[in-house]
This record gives C-alpha cells, sequence and structure tokens, in this order.
C-alpha cells in the first residue's frame, strides 16, 4: 500500500501565464499578467519538492517591454537556483512580450496553429485635435519643461517629439533583440533582418527559423519526458466570468482585444 505523502514519484509544476501583459488589470478584468502577480506564483512553483521541470503554459498577445522583461529574469533566476529545466508550452500565442516570456524557458513547444514572434516594439495613440475644433472645446494645458507634455493627443504631432518617439521604440527593440539573442541566438536559422521586424509566424512556421524547438502540446510533453505517473501541480489563476468582466472597465476590455487582434486572434 502506498501512502500518498510518501510518494516519491517527481512533480512538475506548470504556470499559467495568459493575457496581456500589463502593470495592472482593468476593473473586472482580473489581475493583469506581471511580476506583481506572478512573481509569488513563479516563487512557489520552483519551491515544489522532488521538482523535475517548471512548464510554462502560455498565452498572450505581449504588452508591457518591462513586465516582460521581469518576469523573464524571475523566471531565469529561479531556474538556476533550483537547477531545474524550463519549458515553455504556446498555446494560442506567444507574440511579441509573450514570446519574450517564451524566451525565459530552455525549450518552447508549439502548436502547428499557434501565433508566435512579433519581435518588435509599438506605441499607439490617437490625434484628436480636431475634434475639439469641431465642439467648440478650448484645451488649456500648462507645463514646466517644453517635453512635459510628450505626444499630447490633443495637440498636433511635433515632428520632434515623433522623431523621439520612434528613437525610444528603437531602443527598447534592442533590449527586446538582445534577450533574444541571449536565449536563442545558437538556435535561430534565419538572418536577423527577417526574424525582428515584428512578423509574426504559426508554429509550425517558426520551428525550421529556430523560434520553437518542437511542435506539441503541454499535457503530453509532459508525459513524454517525464513518463505516465508523473504528477502535474498546476499554477496561475483563471480569468474572470464572462458577467464579471462585462462589469468591468470597457477601455481595459477595449485594450486587451486590440492588443489580441494584431495578431488576428
Amino acid at each position: 500500500m502506498r501512502i500518498p505523502f510518501l510518494s516519491r514519484q517527481p512533480q512538475v509544476a506548470m504556470v499559467r501565464l495568459a493575457g496581456v501583459i500589463a502593470a495592472r488589470g482593468g476593473p473586472g478584468t482580473g489581475p493583469a499578467l506581471n511580476i506583481e502577480h506572478i512573481g509569488p506564483v513563479l516563487d512557489r512553483a520552483f519551491a515544489l519538492k522532488r521538482l523535475a521541470a517548471v512548464v510554462l503554459a502560455i498565452n498572450s498577445p505581449g504588452g508591457s517591454p518591462v513586465q516582460s522583461a521581469l518576469i523573464g529574469a524571475r523566471i531565469r533566476k529561479l531556474a538556476i537556483e533550483k537547477k531545474v529545466p524550463v519549458i515553455a508550452c504556446v498555446e494560442d500565442a506567444a507574440a511579441s512580450g509573450g514570446y519574450w516570456l517564451a524566451c525565459a524557458a530552455d525549450e518552447i513547444v508549439a502548436d502547428g496553429a499557434s501565433i508566435v514572434g512579433s519581435i518588435g516594439v509599438i506605441s499607439s495613440s490617437f490625434g484628436l485635435q480636431e475634434v475639439l475644433e469641431r465642439f467648440g472645446v478650448e484645451r488649456r494645458l500648462t507645463t514646466a519643461g517644453g517635453q512635459k507634455s510628450f505626444m499630447d493627443p490633443f495637440r498636433p504631432v511635433e515632428p520632434e517629439q515623433q522623431a523621439r518617439l520612434e528613437e525610444l521604440l528603437a531602443a527598447i527593440h534592442v533590449e527586446f533583440k538582445d534577450w533574444v539573442r541571449t536565449r536563442r541566438g545558437a538556435k535561430l536559422t534565419t538572418p536577423e533582418e527577417a526574424l525582428f521586424n515584428g512578423r509574426f509566424w504559426t508554429g509550425r512556421e517558426a520551428l525550421p527559423l529556430g523560434l520553437v524547438d518542437r511542435l506539441g502540446h503541454a499535457d503530453t510533453e509532459i508525459r513524454r519526458r517525464f513518463g505516465e505517473k508523473v504528477k502535474v501541480v498546476r499554477f496561475g489563476g483563471r480569468k474572470p466570468s464572462l458577467p464579471l468582466r462585462l462589469l468591468g472597465g470597457a477601455a481595459a476590455m477595449a485594450e486587451e482585444r486590440a492588443a489580441w487582434g494584431r495578431i488576428g486572434l
């Protein structure tokens, strides 16, 4: 007779990293995917006894580059400390910041139809100055510092501010590319200019490019590597139910919808 708490079977931690990566979530949308929320989850996952591996179940269209970097760095720190392999298994998407998270793993597994890549940086806003003029609204803005009203949507775009924004995006892009080179450089089989231009691919297309290591799914991958008797311990929250999300912030929901829409999902 086997006593459950004396079982010596290996354990695999499966951590779900799902949703838009942001410093904080919107009302009714649940906690955002950020270091404040997911950091303690990762700590608990890597603290399991008899830990054979950590599997990251990733389903994210991206988001904040800083939060992506913080989460990726925490994963690498814990993996080195605990001396366990990390495997990323992509569901619908690991795009942009989602791919940043996937690169924190030692290996990346994706479904043939997963969306992978989008190694680029984007900034979007609106120009509303003509709306104010049409309704006779006077914009009153006072600043100390000439650049304090940077890219104000209620003013025409100033060429020097547009140039500065492009510089900022390029600098962040360099950070992203350096991370991918560090984590995947030896595996990439295609010139960087074809990979680092913001394009995304299906998992099957990404495989020969070196962006993923093989095709598969989390549960089958775990059993292939560790056998049928392996114990899987799952970590990570779920999204609120649809009624709760409908009661939440429309702006946050629209932003999330736009993030998924950029990759066609």
